[in-house]
């Protein structure tokens, strides 16, 4: 079973994510824990400090070193193995191709950031990697951590109806989906193609494979040239 420990201020935003959909039935068919720990709980000051100015000045707040280390180091005493990463806009853009490697592991701790982001000296203490999931801004890590525990919940065998449904995802292969179709055949002039309907499964798979390297040069021409270069 994957364990994900999630570090947050706000725990709450989850309810509604860990009760719905494909996390609610990983959860009950015991593929998937999901725990969220409030880091407040580990500040030590009376008013539960997890947050304060930065030093040099500027605009907003920062978080505290010692609330988040001391909650990450209560977590390995129990799971030392756990794969410990950072949601923060300076990190590697997340890929497909982790979401398949981490699926591996045991326990994975999300550090979700808030406000102007973590004291540096959490990255130098806990070695996070540091994951971004686009290169814009959001008030805080909860929706990034969201999204990586779907990609990867969703590859866990047992957990998908159809297992055939995340091997043929866009970027399972490192290309886009081919285009989809389904009932009626006909809409407002724009029929469903007709291959689609012959029943000659080789020409399907031809054609859905000419069609997905067609739109992926449209819409993504990076992922085309690395597969391109790939099978050269």
């Amino acid at each position: 079973m994957l364990r994900f420990h999630v570090l947050t201020l706000f725990p709450d935003i989850f309810n509604g994510f860990l009760s719905e959909s494909i996390i609610r039935i990983a959860q009950e068919k015991k593929y998937l824990e999901i725990r969220t720990v409030n880091f407040r709980s580990y500040a030590d000051d009376k008013h539960k400090t997890t947050d304060d100015r930065p030093f040099g000045g500027g605009p907003g707040m920062v978080l505290k070193v010692e609330p988040i280390v001391k909650a990450v180091e209560e977590i390995k005493k129990e799971f030392p193995q756990a794969k410990c990463i950072a949601l923060s806009p300076q990190g590697q853009p997340f890929q497909q191709a982790q979401a398949v490697e981490w699926k591996q592991e045991e326990d994975i701790i999300l550090l979700c950031g808030r406000y102007e982001g973590f004291d540096e000296r959490i990255f130098d203490i806990l070695k996070p990697i540091e994951v971004s999931i686009g290169d814009y801004v959001l008030t805080g890590g909860e929706i990034p951590a969201m999204v990586i525990i779907e990609s990867i919940t969703r590859l866990i065998p047992g957990v998908l109806g159809c297992e055939e449904s995340f091997k043929e995802d866009s970027f399972a292969d490192g290309l886009l989906d081919h285009p989809q179709y389904t009932r009626p055949p006909e809409f407002r002039g724009l029929a469903v193609p007709e291959v689609l309907l012959s029943g000659d499964h080789q020409k399907i798979k031809d054609w859905r494979r000419d069609k997905s390297l067609e739109k992926t040069k449209l819409k993504r021409q990076d992922l085309f040239d690395k597969q391109r270069e790939s099978n050269e």
